[in-house]
């Protein structure tokens, strides 16, 4: 079942970003590296900042947990994670597909340059790597990170975003 979140499912949101989030450890900087990777303090920032979540939940527990934030003419997908004993079950397709359908803004996705397996899922997706020009623009227009990050970032794009490019 994919619902939005409420407030009760905080802890487990939190748990699950941290869990599935060592799957990052190594691919991240290690200056970049903190344990938890996100404190309860920034998730309930992003919650603030606009980061719509929605919850993937199986036998009654959380499964996985995907934001979508409206940034004007583009829709971001943040903080995707799906719980680790849950993984290549199909709850992040379903995830996805449910953030999709919620907007018909043209969607961007940011994640590590070296996180390989993260960026496989979102090509198989229908998801297309953006041009290291366009990434950087994008990075700085859309995401407030620190210079360092966008040299070891990439952006994914849906076919909206695509075609608008090829329009312009």
């Amino acid at each position: 079942m994919i619902r939005k979140s409420v407030d009760n499912d905080f802890a487990a949101m939190l748990a699950i970003i941290n869990d599935a989030a060592r799957a990052y450890r190594g691919v991240i900087p290690a200056d970049r590296w903190h344990e938890p990777y996100m404190p309860a303090d920034e998730l309930s920032e992003e919650i603030a900042s606009g980061v719509v979540f929605w919850v993937a939940e199986r036998e009654g527990q959380l499964a996985g947990l995907m934001g979508i934030q409206d940034k004007g003419e583009v829709a971001l997908v943040r903080h995707a994670y799906v719980a680790p004993d849950t993984q290549k079950t199909g709850v992040g397709t379903t995830l996805l597909r449910h953030v999709q359908s919620l907007t018909d803004k043209p969607i961007l996705i940011g994640t590590w340059a070296a996180a390989s397996w993260a960026i496989e899922f979102y090509r198989r997706n229908g998801f297309t790597v953006v041009s290291t020009t366009q990434k950087d623009r994008l990075l700085q227009k859309y995401w407030s990170i620190p210079a360092r990050q966008v040299e070891t970032s990439v952006v994914l794009a849906d076919r909206r975003w695509m075609e608008s490019q090829q329009r312009v």
